[in-house]
């Protein structure tokens, strides 16, 4: 017990240890240094005699063993002491002195062996012998006052934040599974990420360089593609994740019962691009797949009204442009019904164009409105209402634009079991807000088509997905799970969706997804991924030094698993996140915090072996010009005709408005 007296007691035994010890090194030296002794005058008798007793006992019959056993009997004395602690004693110096002491101790016996005066050989050896001994008992008094603390070397509490992950591949038909490597504890581990249920959204987070694509996206598509899924891919930087998906499909051809064909919408080089009409008749079947598609392409075009929704001066142009949309849908069986011919009918005079609008009676409710106004003279409420749509549609129109939307070589269903497609449409970071909203409405009718039953499995990747407008992205990554339809997001953070689509949209997609992989982020979005992580119990220890005692505790307690600030300092490729089960694939280690392992070198002699995509069609300046004007030509013929049908019908002509002067 650590009572008074004890401690006392076990001084003075500590003390008569050493004391013992320091005696018979005393011994030693007046047994083998007998010409010192007698230069000295101690060669007493009454000693001599004791020393020759203590020589029968065996102690002297070895040079070394007298020096071991004073050693030893130093080493057990300074075993109980317990010096006053201090941080500022380094172990390092420590062990100098003690390694000086040691070399001193003992190789002082070498003197013995040198050429020279054997007084002043003796007087040295007693000297250097006497000298080790000192350093290491200082040495050993300076050892017993060091502040052990292991936790030292983990200033940033790494080994404590470490937890067991899914080491085994779990595989199924539709799992994508990345190798990765994780620590537990000082221990480096192989374990595997894996998404067994693509179909609860994946969404991928992290700043640039962190990785999204190369250690992540790219996996996802090759896999996808191994295992005869159908695909669409928003390549944002085209034709970086593009041709990754155009090889992935020439190697795994045999994946599929019906080879997929592959597509590209590509707005910067025609010659490589496919020709598709988002406004195809066909898929519309009523007014609300036009609503949709008018509020897509406004929202695209106009990202700050994605907060104003609702608000008189967004929904009026919304409603606008969905009576242009339907109207030509109507007319001659959508003869005209493509995203081109709206954008010319828009622009048509309004006399005009209400008087052709009106005799559709689908959307008569739409327009009143515009035309009430305008017959009422009120010019600026009508340019309030409908010059913001013309305006920003006008924007789209370019002969390139034109030419890739005003016809269709292929649908947008992508999963049709008879006729799967793999479709790649390219954004321009440059171009990025004109296309995207094009891009947007591609997306709109998509989605709304792959979301159906009985259809092939298929996967929808949106790399930097908010550089488009997606309305309902929670509605797909909510209904579409039933329909075999895989979803996977690529977002820079949480800050940028907030920004792009609100926060409440924003909150929706980061709570609706149930894979989430980050790489670095910071801020909000590091403390919300921190937040869904949780907390793992963890093994504290403190100390106390005071005058008199230090003490040690030890605890254990819940803390974050994986904290914020681990998140924000993530190196290329070493990602955090949690993973979603199936019922009967259960996981029961959720969480990861892995860096993923890529063979670098296996994928660049891969990428060196891509065939390029191929080019579509040879193409003329000439020709996108030509039908820049003919999308011209066919709205005012349309509008021509029409009036003059007007006027020769008696039940129409009334709703002919003659132009204000």
């Amino acid at each position: 017990m650590a009572t008074g007296e004890n401690q006392e007691a076990l001084r003075k035994i500590l003390d008569l240890t050493r004391k013992i010890g320091f005696g018979i090194l005393l011994f030693h030296f007046y047994w083998e240094c007998k010409t010192a002794v007698k230069n000295w005058k101690l060669d007493i008798n009454l000693v001599d005699q004791f020393v020759n007793e203590l020589a029968k006992t065996g102690l002297f019959s070895e040079f070394w063993l007298p020096k071991a056993l004073a050693m030893l009997l130093l080493l057990i004395s300074i075993l109980g002491v317990k010096g006053k602690k201090s941080l500022a004693i380094g172990l390092l110096p420590v062990l100098v002195m003690g390694s000086f002491g040691l070399a001193c101790y003992w190789l002082s016996g070498l003197l013995f062996y040198s050429i020279g005066e054997l007084l002043r050989l003796e007087y040295l050896y007693i000297s250097l012998t006497f000298f080790g001994y000192l350093l290491l008992l200082s040495s050993g008094i300076r050892f017993s006052r060091i502040v052990w603390n292991k936790d030292q070397t983990d200033i940033f509490n790494k080994l404590n934040e470490t937890f067991p992950q899914e080491e085994r591949k779990l595989e199924n038909e539709y799992a994508v599974n990345l190798p990765a490597i994780y620590r537990i504890g000082n221990k480096v581990r192989k374990s595997w990420i894996n998404f067994i249920n693509p179909f609860r959204a994946i969404l991928v987070v992290g700043t640039p360089g962190s990785g999204k694509s190369y250690f992540v996206i790219r996996h996802i598509i090759t896999q996808h593609i191994a295992k005869g899924f159908s695909m669409f891919i928003y390549d944002f930087k085209y034709d970086d994740l593009s041709k990754i998906a155009y090889n992935a499909l020439l190697n795994n051809a045999s994946a599929y019962q019906t080879v997929p064909k592959f597509y590209t919408i590509n707005f910067d080089n025609l010659e490589h691009s496919h020709r598709c009409n988002p406004l195809e008749p066909s898929t519309m079947l009523d007014i609300t797949d036009a609503s949709e598609s008018s509020r897509t392409i406004m929202m695209g075009l106009n990202r700050e009204w994605i907060k104003k929704q609702g608000d008189f001066f967004v929904e009026s142009p919304i409603n606008f442009l969905t009576a242009v949309i339907w109207f030509l849908k109507k007319y001659r069986k959508g003869k005209y019904c493509t995203l081109p011919h709206v954008i010319e009918l828009m622009q048509v005079e309004y006399d005009k164009l209400f008087s052709v609008l009106r005799t559709e009676p689908e959307i008569e409710v739409l327009i009143n409105p515009f035309v009430s106004a305008y017959l009422q003279g009120a010019a600026e409420q009508l340019e309030g209402q409908i010059a913001s749509a013309k305006i920003t549609m006008a924007r789209l129109a370019s002969p390139q634009l034109y030419y890739v939307l005003s016809s269709s070589e292929f649908t947008l269903d992508i999963n049709n079991p008879d006729e799967p497609k793999i479709v790649c449409m390219g954004n321009n970071p440059q171009k990025q807000q004109v296309y995207g909203a094009v891009l947007s409405l591609y997306i709109s009718r998509i989605t709304k088509i792959v979301n159906r039953k009985n259809q092939l499995k298929s996967s929808l990747v949106f790399d930097e997905f908010p550089t488009i407008y997606f309305n309902g992205i929670d509605s797909l990554i909510a209904t579409a799970r039933g329909n075999k339809v895989a979803t996977t997001l690529g977002v820079q953070d949480y800050s940028q969706l907030k920004k792009d689509y609100g926060r409440e949209q924003a909150e929706v997609i980061m709570n609706t997804v149930g894979n989430i992989i980050s790489g670095q982020v910071l801020g909000e979005t590091a403390k919300q991924l921190s937040d869904r992580f949780g907390k793992i119990m963890q093994a504290r220890q403190s100390h106390s030094i005071n005058s008199n005692d230090t003490s040690v505790s030890h605890s254990r307690q819940m803390d974050l698993a994986v904290p914020p600030s681990t998140i924000s300092t993530l190196s290329s490729g070493e990602f955090v996140g949690i993973v979603a089960d199936n019922p009967d694939q259960e996981i029961t280690l959720k969480r990861f915090h892995a860096k993923i392992i890529n063979d670098h070198e296996g994928i660049a002699n891969e990428e060196k072996q891509y065939q390029d995509i191929k080019k579509v069609r040879d193409l003329a300046v000439s020709e996108v010009m030509e039908n820049y004007q003919s999308v011209k030509s066919e709205i005012s013929q349309l509008i021509d005709m029409e009036l003059e049908r007007m006027m020769d019908s008696p039940g129409l002509a009334g709703l002919i408005i003659r132009a204000r002067s």
